[in-house]
């Protein structure tokens, strides 16, 4: 399918790993010229030239920290005119809600909230000036089912969804259209610190913990950041100009409900 985005620019958070990557790669498949984040000047250059080499697209890498005020302008100064903005950050650490005090709460408000909203309300003037623009936030399945040792993450990106599903509603009619994916599951440098978390916890191997896992998921497996990615491009195609401020779910099935 002809996503109808070639050409377009898109910046892409967190994007040297993981489900960042998968998302990138699947843009530039679609012919997007990318601005690419992430914290590691080494991983982030060396991804940027693969993606270079792969897709014969413009890849711009910005190594930043973009919950600083400095790294989102830094972000910026890279492609003030974005046709497509990917939020996307790392979630904060999992625990007990007696663990959390006011510097674990900023932490991941400043992460999963705030940053996104900042970035979004940067870029939404220019696209609605020029009348197209796509804003996809990656947040995560537990904004529908709460992950109990997750309370940090839940709570952070629960604000964002309520952000996204009204702002949604306010941009649509200028062609500027956001919505939400919420991942699962994915093989990812996150699934690794949580199952090392549940093996530390509970006494069992991490392989253990992935079977556990991965049984107990109707697809009996991980996704893939290149399956998500896929979905991801999709969100910001030409096709879903009457999709707006929804929750797309990407978890295998593991979120059991008859309807949303």
């Amino acid at each position: 399918m002809d996503l109808g985005i070639k050409g377009r620019k898109a910046i892409v958070c967190a994007s040297s790993r993981g489900l960042g990557r998968g998302s990138a790669e699947a843009l530039a498949e679609a012919g997007c010229d990318l601005v690419l984040n992430g914290r590691s000047a080494d991983v982030l250059e060396k991804t940027a030239d693969e993606i270079r080499s792969r897709y014969g697209v413009n890849v711009t890498a910005v190594a930043a920290d973009v919950t600083t005020d400095e790294g989102r302008a830094a972000l910026l100064a890279a492609e003030a005119a974005p046709d497509i903005l990917i939020n996307n950050a790392g979630g904060p650490p999992p625990g007990l809600w007696s663990d959390w005090g006011t510097k674990e709460w900023e932490g991941a408000f400043r992460s999963n909230m705030l940053t996104p909203i900042l970035l979004a309300t940067a870029v939404l003037p220019g696209m609605i000036e020029r009348g197209w623009g796509r804003i996809v936030c990656i947040t995560s399945g537990s904004v529908k089912s709460p992950i109990p040792q997750l309370g940090l993450s839940n709570g952070a990106r629960a604000g964002l969804t309520g952000f996204v599903a009204g702002t949604a509603r306010q941009v649509a009619q200028h062609g500027v259209i956001m919505n939400n994916i919420l991942p699962g599951q994915h093989d990812t440098d996150r699934i690794v610190s949580l199952m090392k978390n549940i093996s530390e916890k509970e006494g069992i191997t991490v392989e253990a913990a992935r079977e556990r896992a991965r049984s107990a998921n109707p697809r009996k497996t991980f996704g893939s950041p290149e399956a998500f990615g896929k979905v991801c491009a999709f969100l910001c195609s030409q096709h879903v100009d009457y999709m707006v401020g929804q929750n797309v779910l990407v978890d295998g099935g593991l979120f059991n409900s008859t309807m949303g």
